[in-house]
């Protein structure tokens, strides 16, 4: 196994809060991996450090290549302000602005790659919208787009299939599983253990990292009780209590779907 990402003693601090424990891990190259755990777990912490967005307080990060990959960051749409005023070509133009700059003018690779990103998307006749006219599912479609327009070797989604429409989480998950195809490491974070069974390679935070490796080895009854506290199993079906993350007022069920000991990512493609 070639590490994408691997961190030592990774923590993170802010003032007297510990947003993350010191954590070991390691993310494989190619992988699909998933970040997973109750609200305030420590997954965007994570994920933002990577990112190099924020800076361990302790610990160490070794990226692959040296440190040398290109790192392509998708926020939630929900963390956009969406009343910005700007057209979804825009919105996706902005993944250029790495190699181009703020005011630099595009070449017919920038343009190629913005069109490319809308057309693996299936958003080009929105192309002249503003956001305020789409769906949810639509914006994060754009996003994701801003992310493929980039030049990268780790694509980081923060929560991309959250509340979306069929048709918009399976774009987006149909091009998850392209980017992997093209060499490029993938590394989301989700609550969806169905999401985090399909994957890879999973990382279980608790305020740090539980547990690493493959699904059938993280996802174990011992450790989702430690990180989640209370843990319901009934007919193979898994259910968490994560306040935050409710569909009812007694507890967070995860769509209908089983935890499975194989990885399985059929439920993901139907």
């Amino acid at each position: 196994m070639t590490p994408a990402v691997s961190g030592t003693g990774v923590s993170v601090t802010y003032g007297q809060n510990m947003a993350l424990g010191p954590s070991d891990f390691v993310i494989p190259a190619g992988s699909i991996t998933t970040l997973i755990g109750p609200n305030g777990s420590g997954k965007s912490t994570l994920l933002n450090v990577i990112a190099g967005l924020v800076e361990p307080s302790t610990g160490s990060i070794v990226m692959e290549n040296d440190g040398r990959s290109r790192l392509s960051y998708v926020l939630q749409s929900t963390k956009v302000n969406e009343a910005l005023p700007v057209t979804v070509a825009e919105v996706v133009a902005m993944g250029r602005y790495a190699r181009t700059g703020l005011l630099g003018r595009m070449s017919d690779d920038d343009r190629l790659a913005i069109q490319t990103a809308l057309k693996r998307m299936g958003i080009e006749d929105l192309a002249s919208r503003h956001l305020t006219e789409l769906s949810g599912g639509q914006r994060q479609r754009v996003f994701v787009a801003q992310g493929l327009a980039q030049q990268h070797d780790v694509l980081l989604l923060d929560e991309p299939l959250t509340g979306l429409d069929l048709p918009s989480a399976k774009a987006i998950d149909d091009v998850i599983h392209d980017e992997q195809s093209h060499g490029c490491t993938v590394i989301i974070t989700t609550h969806d253990l169905a999401e985090a069974q399909a994957a890879d390679w999973v990382v279980l935070l608790a305020g740090s990292v539980i547990a690493y490796g493959p699904p059938d080895e993280v996802l174990t009854q011992e450790h989702l009780s430690a990180a989640y506290g209370s843990l319901h199993v009934e007919g193979g079906q898994v259910f968490l209590d994560d306040p935050a993350h409710r569909a009812s007022e007694s507890r967070h069920h995860h769509g209908e779907r089983q935890i499975h000991t194989e990885t399985d990512r059929s439920d993901l493609h139907e």
